[in-house]
């Protein structure tokens, strides 16, 4: 049995969930088992009309409804009476939007200078050699992998001493049509093309001549003698343009009139700054020879296998380049053992 609490009306129908009168849900109500039972009477063969519930109007309550309380704020609150103050927009999102483009045209221009340098390494590398004629009809070339980018007056921070014995490759090789350098036997060779001669600068500025003490052994393979000479070379620079400065030693050991000669490059142009002395210092044929020369301040001091041969003055402020090696003709030359000590 259900019962509607609005109204009390009683309802047998199990299925019969809301009342007929109110539509208020209906509730159990338990059975009392001492209650007289009643049957119903005879039904209707025709089912009862159906009903049609019909909600009551809604009541409206007159008093106004009061407004909600204000939503809980955390933190310490206005005064009462007082307006917040409008808080105040922030610019940290455009400092970081602008930070981060900052960022990324930086690392493009970075990119875009690794890619430079590369391109430029690349290109020293693969055998930079170029030909200046002077008036003597002769021809230089240059291999080098790491080109000096000018003549600066800036201090370089060298070791105090190096040694390349050349069993390992550091200096440049290659073949062009004015001659070929190349490693063999421990030995760094070079070899030039009739009428020519041929230089190679050092690979970087760890080879600084500047107040040192540079030798090297220097050799003719076959014992023939290059028509201009072979030897060593101080302060060598090659400026942007490709022009050459340097200083070098250079000796003649013929058989009968050993001789040495010193020589300068002034933007890619040869003078002679000592004309072809004899020397009995130098010794003949394909036999080694050490040549040296010692650098202080401005002057140049010249020495083969120990002996003292002349001193010049660094009239073009050349003192800040590096070590090189001089050959001419078609006669193979071989240079090992390079110091530099300061």
């Amino acid at each position: 049995m259900k019962r509607c609490p609005t109204c009390n009306r009683t309802y047998t129908d199990p299925a019969l969930n809301f009342c007929l009168e109110d539509g208020t849900p209906l509730v159990n109500v338990a059975a009392d088992p001492n209650a007289t039972i009643r049957y119903p009477g005879r039904r209707d063969t025709e089912p009862p009309k159906t009903e049609i519930y019909h909600p009551p109007a809604p009541v409206s309550d007159p008093r106004p409804v009061p407004p909600p309380p204000p939503p809980r704020q955390w933190g310490p609150q206005p005064p009462t009476g007082a307006p917040p103050a409008p808080r105040k927009k922030s610019n940290a999102v455009w400092w970081i939007l602008g930070g981060v483009a900052a960022l990324v045209v930086i690392g493009v221009g970075l990119l875009v200078m690794l890619i430079a340098l590369a391109s430029l390494g690349s290109n020293s590398n693969t055998s930079n050699l170029n030909a200046n004629r002077n008036a003597n009809r002769n021809s230089n070339l240059i291999v080098n992998t790491n080109t000096n980018t000018g003549n600066a007056n800036v201090n370089i921070a060298s070791p105090t001493a190096i040694a390349d014995d050349f069993s390992e490759q550091k200096w440049g090789v290659g073949t062009s049509a004015y001659g070929r350098i190349w490693y063999a036997s421990d030995e760094y060779h070079m070899v030039s093309k009739e009428r020519t001669w041929v230089v190679m600068y050092a690979p970087s500025d760890d080879y600084s001549t500047e107040n040192a003490r540079v030798s090297v052994t220097a050799r003719s393979v076959s014992g023939e003698v290059p028509a201009a000479g072979f030897g060593l070379m101080v302060h060598c620079v090659q400026a942007r343009t490709g022009q050459l400065d340097d200083y070098a030693l250079l000796i003649y050991p013929n058989e009968d009139d050993p001789a040495y000669q010193i020589i300068m490059h002034k933007a890619g142009t040869q003078s002679t700054l000592v004309d072809r002395t004899k020397s009995s210092a130098i010794r003949s044929g394909s036999a080694e020879n050490q040549l040296e020369i010692r650098t202080r301040g401005a002057e140049l001091s010249f020495y083969v296998n120990g002996r003292f041969l002349t001193r010049i003055n660094d009239s073009e402020n050349f003192r800040r380049g590096r070590a090189g090696f001089y050959t001419s003709d078609v006669h193979e030359v071989a240079f090992d053992n390079l110091v530099i000590t300061r």
